[in-house]
């Protein structure tokens, strides 16, 4: 990683300098007193002064928002972050924050300017009282003066980004790597051409191979290692034949597994004379090659014994040898043979064992011999590179890059003061507090951008680098999610977002959907959703919500009695073109299937029950009178009320902390994202003030009477009432429904029978 060899211990000490203030794991806390503000339904720290900023570490962690973040996935200086991150685990703790914080506030004179965020950096403003301070401001006047800016009187990060790459190009630049360019002597240069290519290279600040001294040390031990082994050879009976020992035994092993087998089949024909005539190889074999076109090289030809197998026979060495093993031999007879048994024309089993015996030694030599990456430079280099010394200009290469580390670790100094100075508070506003967030000012740093989609655009979309493990915890946020795969074609980018819809409705949002994502530096992508975290996102769409699955049930039950009748139909054809064939062929037809008349008495007594209770049903609203209009509110209060109510609660308990928590940060407070707040971060379409809307559609459908079917609903209404007798109380005795239908209105008295007569005594 870039700065991090020579520099890590410098920037961990204002780490260690925090943690001596604690005991136990916990922060000792003061009492100084912070201003707060309240967003999200809990208080959060507001940092009035750069005092504030600069004594984090007296806040207690409780009040924190968030105690930790990732590096990667936000919007923000990485490399901000990575100084920051002192124990480079990819994560900024709140202990490394306040410790940052602290260290800054004792470089600068004025801390105040922290809150501005400058982009550069006032020499005046380094405190050159502390001893760290002076360090850093010569520093920062060397690399000033460096780029030939000897009269600023400010540094800004560019000038340090500058700076830094002309310091990278030095062959010395402290990072504890030196590179061929590092000396002009030949004999160095290869020495470090030597290390590179065969342990590897250790890369500079300026991307150039090179060598370190974990490097150099590898190297060398691995040097004197092989060189040991090769210093073993020179015992007695371990190279028989010198120099030409190594030759003269490859040409031994490339026929040994051959000459082996050939003595083998030699004793089994001993054993059984029988079986010589097997281990020649069949004749037909012989047939089969004899009718190919044959070379001395031929595949085919090196499956056969290595020459005529007899009892106990003797390998010959010039003639009457296998044509494909010729060359092979020749060469295993000149360097192995030769040698060792002298000019011989056949080979006995005996002589075979002795030659063998003859390399044993050497053979155990080479099984002892590790794998070694410097083997490559050959034995003579090896043991040059062995002798006393050969380290010396390599160390004394190091040493000058060691000098230069004071510089290199102050130049890193520089460069995380004026980032820090720059980007602290802005981190802190959305790290201990999330103003930035509440604010609307400006997006927060974990929001990646905006996505368009469905006449939308949803403001809070996170970076997700693993969508299904991210959506395991998501759904505990409350928030409907979209999450989106977002490719740019023409440079093969590719990233993956959850962005939050937190207004409007849900019925055009699935799966395969496209939109389009801007990120924050304004680069567009093409987006597809590929999975949804489906929860409320308002309380208008809960309250149609039973109504438009109700909807729903009602076609899907259309569908399927359509497709069922569509099936039926088909059926009935093929049986009418059936009864048809067999009435030409003179066959008689099936009987038609006769109705069940239970079935018809079942259906009867369904249609009654149902009619039976939409006529009660009827009755009893109609029944209300007057309360018409509060028992219509009631009814659809009944339908709708459970769906509104379980999503306000889930609206009031929208939380963007488990969004959050699921990308690696440790949030501390329930943020939470309520209807209003919500509202802003999910925009609808709304035309511009003063717009103009022709109306006129060319191609809209035909207009239903929906007026005419209210009124004719109303008048039904009202005559169904009036039969009923419920709006008798409202009309003059001569217009009520007892008077005009007599004795057959349903709210007429019943009849009261006349009294019998009196029978005569």
């Amino acid at each position: 990683m870039r700065w991090a060899h020579p520099v890590d211990s410098v920037l961990y000490a204002s780490v260690l300098g925090v943690l001596s203030a604690a005991h136990s794991g916990v922060l000792i806390m003061s009492d100084r007193p912070f201003q707060f503000f309240r967003a999200g339904g809990f208080d959060q720290v507001h940092f009035a002064t750069g005092a504030d900023l600069v004594n984090l570490d007296k806040l207690d962690y409780k009040l924190w928002v968030a105690l930790a973040c990732p590096t990667k996935g936000l919007a923000f200086d990485a490399r901000t972050l990575e100084l920051i991150d002192t124990d480079k685990d990819g994560r900024i703790r709140a202990l490394e924050l306040s410790a940052a914080a602290s260290w800054v506030g004792t470089l600068l004179k004025r801390p105040d300017v922290l809150l501005q965020g400058p982009a550069e950096l006032p020499l005046s403003n380094i405190n050159d009282a502390d001893e760290e301070g002076r360090r850093i401001l010569q520093a920062a006047t060397a690399m000033l003066r460096s780029l030939g800016k000897d009269s600023a009187s400010a540094i800004s990060v560019a000038d340090t980004q500058a700076a830094a790459k002309a310091f990278d190009a030095l062959p010395f630049n402290g990072d504890g790597v030196v590179t061929l360019d590092s000396t002009k002597d030949e004999a160095t240069r290869a020495l470090l051409g030597d290390v590179i290519s065969t342990v590897g290279p250790a890369l500079d600040r300026g991307g150039k191979p090179g060598v370190s001294a974990e490097k150099a040390t590898a190297f060398f031990d691995a040097v004197q290692a092989h060189s040991r082994w090769l210093a073993f050879a020179q015992s007695d009976g371990v190279l028989p034949l010198k120099a030409d020992t190594a030759a003269a035994y490859d040409a031994l092993s490339a026929v040994r597994a051959k000459v082996d087998d050939y003595f083998t089949r030699c004793r089994l024909a001993a054993f059984d004379a029988r079986s010589t005539a097997s281990l020649n190889r069949d004749e037909k074999e012989y047939a089969a090659l004899g009718a190919k076109d044959l070379s001395a090289s031929a595949e085919e030809l090196r499956g056969f014994p290595l020459a005529k197998v007899e009892p106990m026979g003797q390998l010959p060495l010039d003639k009457g040898m296998n044509p494909a093993w010729v060359k092979a031999m020749a060469d295993f007879r000149a360097r192995a043979v030769r040698p060792v048994l002298g000019d011989v024309a056949v080979l006995s089993e005996a002589q075979w064992a002795t030659l063998t015996e003859h390399f044993k030694a050497y053979e155990g030599w080479l099984a002892k011999k590790a794998t070694s990456p410097v083997e490559q430079l050959g034995s003579a280099r090896i043991l040059v590179l062995a002798a006393d010394g050969a380290r010396a200009p390599i160390d004394a290469l190091l040493a000058q890059e060691k000098e230069q580390e004071v510089t290199a670790t102050s130049m890193v100094l520089v460069e995380k003061l004026v980032r820090c100075v720059r980007d602290l508070h802005r981190l802190a506003i959305n790290f201990v507090s999330f103003r930035e967030f509440y604010g609307r000012k400006s997006p927060a740093i974990f929001q990646v951008g905006t996505l368009y989609l469905d006449q939308r655009t949803c403001e809070l979309c996170l970076r997700v680098e693993d969508a299904a493990r991210h959506a395991t915890m998501a759904p505990l946020a409350r928030v409907f999610l979209a999450y989106c795969d977002c490719v740019r074609p023409a440079s093969g980018e590719k990233l993956t977002i959850a962005a939050a819809f937190t207004a409007g409705d849900s019925d055009n949002l699935m799966v395969g959907r496209n939109g389009v994502f801007v990120d924050r530096d304004g680069k567009d992508w093409d987006a597809t959703i590929t999975k949804i975290v489906d929860h409320p996102i308002s309380i208008r769409q809960a309250f149609w919500s039973p109504y438009k699955k109700l909807i729903r049930f009602i076609e899907e039950q259309v569908g399927k009695r359509a497709a069922d009748a569509d099936k039926q139909s088909g059926e009935l054809l093929a049986t009418g073109a059936t009864h048809v064939g067999m009435a030409v062929e003179g066959k008689p037809p099936e009987p038609p299937k006769r109705f069940d008349v239970g079935v018809v008495a079942a259906l009867g007594v369904a249609v009654g029950g149902i009619t039976a209770a939409f006529g009660a049903l009827l009755q009893a609203f109609f029944g209300l009178g007057l309360w018409m209009p509060v028992g219509l509110v009631g009814l659809v209060l009944l339908i709708s009320g459970p769906s509104m109510l379980i999503a306000l609660l889930k609206l009031r308990g929208r939380n963007v902390g488990p969004l959050l928590d699921a990308n690696g940060w440790a949030v501390n407070a329930n943020a939470l994202l309520n209807v209003p707040f919500g509202a802003s971060l999910t925009k609808v379409a709304v035309k511009p003030a003063g717009s103009r809307v022709d109306t006129r559609d060319p191609y809209e459908e035909a207009q239903r009477p929906w007026g005419l079917y209210v009124f004719f609903a109303v008048i039904l209404s009202a005559a169904v009432g009036y039969y009923l007798g419920r709006l008798d109380g409202l009309l003059p005795q001569v217009a009520r429904s007892t008077s005009v239908l007599g004795r057959f209105a349903p709210a007429a008295p019943p009849a009261v029978p006349p009294a019998p007569a009196p029978v005569a005594k």
